[in-house]
């Protein structure tokens, strides 16, 4: 009797056991399930209205965004520039021309045998940026014009019209971007797959704008900063929160969380700092 009693035991035992471990399995594969699910992409809403890019696109966008910020320039700037790329490129850092230019490269099609630099340096997305907005800022009123003359100006494309159809994406963006509209811009992105480092996000904001006075605590990175440079910065951030493993951003009372995915939502926070905080596992798989 107490043999059986204690076989009854055991066999409770290892049915609890399995019915754990089996509710683990499951919770796991419907939390992986619920990831591949999530459709990853970044928007920016202005006035009431949306754009979209893909997360690979914001990046290159808010690295444009940002090179206009650095030198001053004004949202319009951006928004030619954004609306440039977007026609030659899609937006992104593509290693071959088409039949008008065969030896274009970059984000903006640039051709080293038209005197836009080497291979190698209008491959440079940094570098591309800068060279675009050098010719541009050369056409006396550029400000006012309308995109497809103003990029027509500087591209000389054989489809010059064809500009005007990024305008709404570039506007929105630029606005966003160079923190002109603030929360503009929010990303849906999957769960971080891998350690975030502070220092490369530092690294990453220096290149776009500039020397800024940064400090590390722990994995968040903090950045001085104020009114449209801190959203600037802000939203530069979600945008590459992808490739950076960023899991939070936030600025002036707002906070934008990727496991959240709830765009910008009000939060304790000190004026005058951006805080970005990165993931401090990866994800094994």
């Amino acid at each position: 009797m107490a043999r059986s009693r204690g076989l009854r035991r055991l066999l409770v035992l290892l049915l609890t056991l399995a019915l754990v471990i089996g509710g683990v399995y499951a919770a796991v594969f419907f939390v992986q399930r619920s990831e591949t699910l999530v459709s990853e992409r970044c928007i920016a809403v202005v006035g009431g209205g949306t754009a979209e890019l893909a997360p690979d696109q914001a990046v290159y966008a808010s690295l444009i965004t940002a090179v206009a910020v650095q030198r001053g320039l004004p949202p319009r700037a951006a928004t030619i520039a954004l609306a440039t790329a977007m026609q030659e490129s899609k937006l992104r850092n593509i290693d071959h021309g088409d039949q008008a230019g065969p030896d274009s490269r970059g984000l903006f099609q640039q051709r080293p045998s038209q005197g836009w630099g080497s291979e190698a340096q209008v491959m440079d997305p940094y570098y591309a940026a800068n060279a675009f907005y050098d010719a541009l800022v050369q056409i006396p009123g550029y400000e006012s014009m309308e995109i497809t003359e103003a990029a027509q100006r500087v591209q000389r494309s054989a489809f010059p019209t064809a500009y005007a159809q990024h305008e709404r994406m570039g506007r929105f963006f630029a606005s966003g971007l160079s923190g002109q509209t603030p929360e503009a811009v929010q990303c849906t992105l999957r769960s971080a797959v891998a350690v975030g480092d502070p220092g490369a996000v530092s690294a990453g904001l220096a290149q776009a704008y500039g020397p800024l006075v940064t400090a590390v605590e722990g994995q968040t990175l903090v950045v001085e900063a104020t009114g449209s440079q801190a959203w600037s910065v802000a939203q530069w951030a979600v945008a590459n929160a992808k490739g950076y493993e960023v899991t939070q951003v936030q600025v002036a009372g707002r906070t934008w969380d990727r496991g959240q995915r709830n765009g910008w939502q009000d939060s304790p926070g000190s004026d005058g700092e951006v805080r970005i905080t990165v993931s401090p596992v990866g994800v094994e798989g």
